[in-house]
């Protein structure tokens, strides 16, 4: 295989109305805004979540991690199985499964229940993805892959701008839970949307859970998810405790904090257009360009972080330099696995929930050793170099096709 080969063609894209095909994509990309939410806003809320359930700030970021390894396991476990069903009733189940783990949040009585609650609100993620990923690409045609990508991520980033400051917000105000009776709402509202508005594709290339998980056996989805997995860490390792970074660091109010969500979130939306549009040229050189940004920008913020205007701009670097390694990260995965594009779709987001992971787990590390709310910076833009040597990895035995061959 050559760095410019891809995967057999999928199947013709139905013929469809451009409004049919928009509607049917917002709804899939307002089931990632959702899910966007529901994913970020822990992490501008640990001192209340701390606060509320008389714990260490630290030990409420294990929530984090918590939701992070339900999408870890849940992401190869469910696309693998449901890769021969209907993928618009898929989404809907998906969706449904999001909600009912969102609702036990909203009701755990004590931390144990949270943690068990925020794993199984995790389990659906990287399958949605995934499986939107897909339908969006099959909407738009092969030549528009990253695009479809990108549109159906818009709502992850968007959720950033909107969804995150406002559930942040929402949860100073009324407390914590009241953040994920917002994303209970999105997601009823999304699988009503998905039901009415998403064309019905059939299954796509059915195949079996067996030609699914073959994908494992290929050593380039390895070192691609391997590349999600540290280089993207060093976006997480920062963003996990931003709230008291600005704080405590950067020296603005708390009330600012929703402010400092809103400028990492549009510097999302940013990358993540920008990222689809070039990985739709070349794949390789958006990872090239995307996480060398990334660990030029995670660098610059140690120092950037004590003074509130440059903090706020770096935050905007971050944010876009890290959004836009995920559409051609996806891409990447989708040449790489052969037939088995569910599961190497959604071990996407496996791959950088195993990043957020790590990333939240490491900057704890770093500021329970007495390096201070800087210190997660450094480290992760350490990941970010690794993650580029990865992929020069990567790239180097993908010029050697009997390395790769299977």
């Amino acid at each position: 295989m050559t760095l410019t080969s891809r995967p057999a063609a999928p199947a013709a894209s139905p013929t469809l109305c451009p409004t049919r095909t928009g509607l049917g994509i917002l709804a899939l990309a307002l089931g990632s805004f959702g899910i966007g939410t529901n994913e970020f806003v822990a992490m501008g809320l640990l001192p209340e979540i701390a606060g509320g359930l008389h714990i260490s700030e630290p030990t409420a970021g294990h929530v984090i991690s918590a939701y992070a390894l339900g999408v870890v396991v849940g992401a190869p476990v469910l696309a693998a199985m449901t890769a021969k069903f209907n993928r618009k009733i898929v989404l809907m189940s998906l969706m449904a499964l999001f909600a009912i783990g969102n609702v036990a949040t909203v009701l755990a009585p004590n931390y144990p229940v949270l943690i068990g609650a925020r794993f199984l609100a995790g389990l659906p993620h990287g399958a949605y993805f995934g499986v939107a990923a897909l339908v969006a690409a099959r909407l738009l045609g092969p030549e528009r892959r990253a695009k479809a990508v990108a549109q159906v991520m818009t709502g992850l980033t968007v959720a950033t701008v909107v969804g995150v400051p406002l559930a942040s917000w929402l949860g100073q105000l009324l407390g914590w839970r009241s953040a994920f009776a917002l994303v209970v709402a999105i997601g009823l509202l999304t699988l009503v949307a998905i039901w009415m508005w998403l064309p019905d594709i059939g299954r796509g290339h059915a195949t079996s859970t067996r030609t699914e998980l073959d994908a494992l056996r290929r050593p380039q989805v390895w070192l691609a998810l391997l590349i999600g997995m540290v280089g993207f860490g060093g976006m997480f390792a920062v963003y996990t405790y931003i709230a008291t970074t600005l704080t405590d660091v950067s020296g603005v109010p708390r009330s600012w904090v929703p402010l400092g969500l809103m400028v990492f979130g549009v510097g999302m939306v940013v990358g993540n257009f920008a990222g689809g549009r070039v990985a739709d040229r070349s794949v390789i050189r958006g990872l090239y360009l995307s996480m060398t940004s990334l660990a030029v920008v995670l660098a610059v913020f140690v120092a950037a972080a004590h003074n509130p205007f440059t903090a706020m701009v770096l935050l905007f670097g971050i944010g876009a330099s890290g959004a836009a390694i995920a559409p051609a990260l996806q891409t990447r995965l989708m040449d790489v696995a052969a037939r088995a594009q569910t599961l190497a779709a959604a071990l996407n987001h496996s791959a950088l929930n195993i990043a957020n992971a790590s990333g939240a787990w490491i900057g704890g590390l770093v500021i329970a050793a007495g390096y201070g709310y800087t210190a997660p910076a450094a480290a992760g833009a350490v990941l970010a170099v690794t993650g580029l040597v990865v992929l020069t990895v990567s790239v180097a035995l993908q010029r050697r096709p009997s390395v790769v061959s299977s």
